[in-house]
């Protein structure tokens, strides 16, 4: 299970917005460049890189997971004109 860890930063000012400063040891542990994605949930916000602009197979499955809809005959359909 992936540890969470807790930090606390402040909001800087950034012309009329506010930013955060994140640590350059984040930034090379998970590789990320020029932007990120951010993820707005009810109770979080999440960052996360898009280097591909595409999502990973972990990410593609907990995203069809987390869908309320009936995958059980995908791979019948999965072939679909493919014959």
């Amino acid at each position: 299970m992936l540890k969470v860890r807790v930090r606390e930063v402040k909001l800087i000012r950034i012309g009329n917005s506010r930013g955060i400063r994140i640590p350059k040891a984040l930034i090379d542990r998970y590789g990320w460049e020029d932007s990120l994605v951010l993820e707005e949930a009810e109770e979080s916000v999440v960052l996360r890189g898009n280097a591909t602009g595409k999502l990973s197979w972990e990410q593609t499955y907990r995203a069809m997971a987390a869908e309320r809809e009936d995958w059980s005959d995908f791979d019948a359909a999965a072939a679909d004109g493919l014959d």
